[in-house]
């Protein structure tokens, strides 16, 4: 490899450096895997999952917990802006009311006293931003739960959608699956109209502005006439409501109630993620289960195992991210190569191996009924919903380790494969959870003003899924393949980036797609790549590293939107450059010469900065363990290419 190094910089300072870095962040890692063989690092939203814990405690009546709510009120109010005394949805971000109007009700229902500085500035925020009025569906919802709020202002959903006939254009197979986990618990809810026992008697009348607030949508598809044609069902459902026949109102509850329990998923809860989790336990309750019923008991604890409880501060979690966590952790581990490195991938693995949902066939099914399980989760457990970026991830590690393993997870790889190729799109991409999840008409109803409701492909699911079908083997004249590349190259930005939907933004779709570009043997000269790595160079940072805000995702889409250098960020940027033949690039080395002096002296890495994607415009992620496997996994590379003076890398990530 020809190196570019400045000319006052010796080489074997370099060295030293760098594979001091990699050992600290290496033995960093190894202190951090659990017994058992896996990782499992903080997954942080914003404060709206905390907040709506408090209100379900409230809801429910459960026995006061006082250490708890000072604890989770800690946080909430550390949470809160110094800039515009709301609360945003990632770190250093704008208001939102949404947010700022469950974390105000749960402070008050803790007890801060209304006329506290730090209350009265909140809710001066929310008044100016309209009251409590402009909250979104769910905040809607949650507010109505405590007589808070008016069912009135929330869109109707009737339960009799649970009988809908498949060809009906509103159905639940044709919406994601964590809206789906969310909605069906949602529609007994909504039907019942219970109300929160409240035994404080806690409301925020003081919220309301007293003029009415449309709904106003974060859906990048919009479109006039479906808007309006769904806001005109709404209302007839509303003033029909009371109209449906009492026996198929009844029979629709029990579907719901049974579709639920079908999917509890033990104590990982309803979709293993916390909105549908808490739904799931107010669900129960309205039906009349007592709290120790095994079934409300248990999706009660699968609410409480998110939470996350330090010394001075408790949150909640939205969900936990064990497989995701692994396998990317796993794979650093391969990259450092030493022996206990290895070793501790292994055990990864071995770990990794007993999760593959072999058995379930889960909702997925409804598009693709002839193939057969073979995907992982993200969380510890969530059999009906395995994805397909955990599964492409796992794999390729796996299949990375395969020869010096001595085969043995080769039919889990083999499995794995045949599951991902039949959960490819009819366009060539893939989705998260799903094929074909793309009705983007379903967007303009009025419950979907989130504008996620969908699952549709996307590039950096779709890069993933590449990588793995690459590395092993797939040759480029394959039609599944061919279908593929021509998704990703049409859905790249005219700049040359990639958007990324499950992660901060365009960054990390632009590393994932070249990543599998290199890996299927694009040739380096292909436009394509030659714009990528052009725009990754123009947006690194004067300080060598690489940023991005959330505000990338913004509706009127202006690209990405600069930000302080993070450690993910820039790894990303590194990995995706070193993977199409740059590693001799004065970029890639400023990247890991600010990776090398930004390093912490536990070995890791700190980072505030939301990297992690949810829902654009709606809901981010702080994924703790980013900034602590990635950034060795970049400098582990750097070093094994140099090392072994070439530019190819021989695996998918």
């Amino acid at each position: 490899m020809r190196s570019e190094l400045p000319d006052d910089v010796q080489p074997v300072e370099i060295r030293a450096s760098l594979d001091a870095a990699i050992d600290r962040s290496a033995a960093a890692l190894f202190s951090r895997q659990r017994d058992d063989g896996h990782w499992l690092f903080e997954l942080e939203a914003d404060a709206t999952i905390p907040a709506e814990y408090i209100l379900l405690r409230h809801y429910l009546g459960e026995p006061d917990d006082l250490e708890l709510e000072a604890k989770i009120a800690t946080y909430l109010r550390r949470r809160q802006s110094t800039e515009h005394d709301g609360w945003p949805l990632y770190h250093d971000g704008g208001f939102d009311i949404s947010a700022t109007i469950k974390a105000y009700y749960a402070l008050k229902m803790i007890g801060d006293s209304p006329e506290a500085p730090h209350m009265a500035r909140a809710r001066a925020a929310i008044l100016r931003a309209g009251g409590a009025e402009a909250g979104n569906v769910f905040t809607r919802i949650q507010l109505a739960l405590f007589g808070a709020g008016p069912w009135q202002a929330v869109p109707t959903i009737p339960p009799e959608l649970i009988v809908a006939p498949r060809w009906f254009p509103v159905h639940l197979s044709k919406i994601s699956y964590w809206a789906r986990t969310v909605v069906v618990p949602l529609l007994v809810l909504c039907a019942l109209k219970p109300k929160a026992r409240n035994p404080r008697g806690i409301r925020v009348d003081e919220l309301y502005s007293g003029k009415p607030a449309r709904l106003t949508s974060q859906a990048a598809h919009v479109h006039r006439g479906w808007k309006l044609f769904f806001e005109g069902l709404d209302l007839v459902l509303k003033n029909g409501d009371r109209l449906w026949p009492p026996p198929l109102r009844r029979k629709a509850i029990r579907l719901c109630e049974e579709w639920v329990t079908e999917r509890l998923n033990g104590e990982d809860g309803l979709g293993a993620i916390y909105p549908a989790m808490a739904n799931s336990v107010m669900m129960y309750d309205v039906l009349g289960y007592p709290p120790e019923h095994p079934t409300r008991a248990i999706a009660r604890q699968s609410v409480e195992n998110l939470l996350v409880v330090k010394d001075d501060e408790i949150y909640c979690q939205p969900c936990v991210s064990p497989i995701w966590d692994t396998a990317l952790a796993a794979h650093a581990m391969l990259e450092v190569g030493s022996p206990e490195a290895v070793a501790r991938a292994d055990r990864a693995l071995d770990w990794l191996r007993p999760r593959q949902e072999l058995e379930v066939v889960g909702d997925w099914a409804d598009q693709r009924p002839d193939v057969r399980p073979g995907g992982w989760a993200f969380q510890y457990n969530n059999a009906h919903y395995p994805d397909l970026d955990d599964t492409a991830v796992v794999a390729m590690a796996m299949d990375r380790a395969s020869d010096r393993r001595g085969g043995a997870d080769d039919e889990a790889v083999a499995r794995a494969l045949e599951w991902v190729e039949g959960l490819q799109s009819r366009g060539g991409g893939w989705g998260a959870f799903d094929a074909d999840n793309d009705k983007e008409y379903l967007n303009n109803l009025p419950f979907a003003d989130h504008g996620a409701l969908l699952d549709p492909p996307t590039a950096d699911v779709s890069a993933r899924c590449v990588s793995l079908l690459a590395q092993k083997g797939e040759p480029l004249g394959t039609q599944r393949m061919k279908a593929a590349l021509a998704y990703l190259e049409r859905e790249q930005e005219p700049e040359g980036s990639w958007f990324g939907r499950w992660g901060v933004n365009y960054i990390y779709g632009t590393w994932s797609v070249l990543c599998a570009l290199a890996r299927a043997g694009i040739d380096r000269q292909h436009p394509m790549i030659v714009k990528a790595v052009n725009w990754l160079k123009t947006i690194q940072n004067a300080d060598g590293g690489w940023g991005e805000t959330c505000d990338s995702y913004a509706l009127d889409r202006k690209g990405h939107e600069p930000a302080p250098s993070t450690a993910s960020q820039t790894a990303w940027a590194v990995l995706g450059l070193m993977a199409v033949g740059e590693g001799d690039s004065a970029s890639v080395e400023r990247g890991i010469r600010w990776l090398v002096a930004n390093q912490a002296a536990d070995g890791l890495w700190g980072q505030e900065l939301y990297t992690g994607g949810g829902f654009p415009r709606v809901f981010y992620l702080r994924y703790h363990g980013y900034p602590c496997y990635f950034p060795v996994w970049a400098l582990a590379r750097y070093r094994n290419l140099r090392q072994a003076n070439t530019d190819r890398v021989d695996w998918g990530m």
